[in-house]
């Protein structure tokens, strides 16, 4: 192992810059980061001597390709008792809502890849940028988990069913597709990242409209990212998606022609049909509560992931661990998912993540 910290923290003209430091695993977010994200940020936030905080990914592959699940489950292999599976998920989520409630305008480079964590560090800040090289996705029932880091709260708010899409599905979005769906704000060449740096460390970034604020010190940079894709699927997407249950959804998906609806169907069919049937309880239920409340229920559903014979362990094991892509699912049908196993996922917790602020 090398000596290089895994968070970066400089400030420079007034805007605090945080650079997730491990390049060669896609900028993976591990306990120890969160945790010094959690005691950094409340610094920063009142030192009037820092304007903004900028969050930015080393290296040129990913912003942040999500949590270090592969650690997760080399802990429920070789230690069971250890508390890494309950400690990362309550420190991650704080941060999230740190973030959610930061008090500056709290802007995120986003140069390749943001998924799974890496999103719970950017869009529930003021202002997200993508590069060309951006990719979004919310992939987790693929690992037999689903989309946390508050991604209930921004998910059940994106227009019509794109959400409940995105959360299923996994499904890829390029800078076009996120600026359409408001996931990000802007578009701006990764060579001129710099550029947007000086211009927010001269420009006022104070008052009551943060996004304003700093838009419009960003626009004159902006390029555009061509055409978007997904206003030509949306009417397929909220005729597919809107309906009440996942069979629901599997069924009008088996019932529609073309490559788009049979690319998504082959999407659903390999992963977890558990957390497929968790996932849109969860979006469900996130609908209409606050950000607090979302990460409350977040956090329960983590820890009930986190049990032994959980469909997470088997996932990351075939899709990261051994390689397989094969992974067996338990229940294996949709059919065999009972309501007692989805509302379990729900309940309160020994260690429950409750804001009292």
């Amino acid at each position: 192992m090398n000596g290089d910290p895994e968070l970066v923290f400089d400030v420079r003209d007034g805007i605090g810059i945080i650079t997730l430091n491990r390049p060669k695993a896609l900028n993976a977010l591990t306990l120890d980061m969160m945790r010094e994200m959690n005691r950094v940020l409340p610094v920063w936030e009142c030192d009037a001597a820092i304007k903004a905080v900028v969050v930015r990914g080393a290296g040129d592959r990913a912003f942040c390709a999500g949590g270090d699940v592969a650690g997760l489950y080399r802990e429920m292999r070789d230690d069971p008792g250890g508390t890494l599976r309950r400690d990362f998920f309550y420190e991650e989520y704080i941060v999230n809502r740190r973030i959610h409630r930061f008090a500056k305008p709290w802007i995120s480079f986003l140069h390749g890849i943001d998924m799974g964590g890496g999103v719970g560090l950017s869009v529930h800040g003021t202002y997200s940028i993508a590069t060309e090289r951006f990719l979004f996705a919310m992939p987790e029932t693929a690992i037999g988990l689903f989309p946390d880091v508050g991604g209930g709260y921004f998910l059940a708010r994106l227009r019509g069913a794109l959400g409940t899409f995105l959360a299923l599905t996994g499904y890829r979005l390029r800078a076009a597709d996120a600026l359409w769906a408001g996931i990000v704000q802007a578009h701006i060449p990764s060579d001129r990242l710099e550029d947007v740096l000086a211009a927010l460390a001269r420009s006022d970034l104070s008052g009551t409209d943060a996004r304003r604020a700093v838009d419009a010190v960003v626009a004159p940079l902006c390029t555009s990212p061509g055409a978007a894709t997904l206003p030509g699927l949306i009417a397929r997407i909220d005729r597919w998606f809107s309906a009440g249950t996942v069979e629901e959804i599997v069924g009008n998906l088996r019932g529609a022609e073309g490559d788009f609806a049979a690319a998504q169907l082959k999407e659903l069919v390999r992963v977890s049909p558990i957390s497929m049937k968790v996932t849109l309880e969860q979006l469900k239920r996130s609908a209409n509560r606050s950000f607090e409340d979302c990460m409350t229920m977040e956090y329960r559903i983590s820890q009930a992931c986190m049990r032994p014979g959980h469909d997470f362990f088997e996932g990351v094991r075939a899709l990261l661990i051994d390689k397989d892509q094969a992974p067996k699912w338990n229940p294996s049908k949709l059919e065999d998912v009972t309501e007692d196993m989805v509302a379990a996922h729900f309940a309160p917790v020994a260690n429950d993540l409750v804001f009292a602020d």
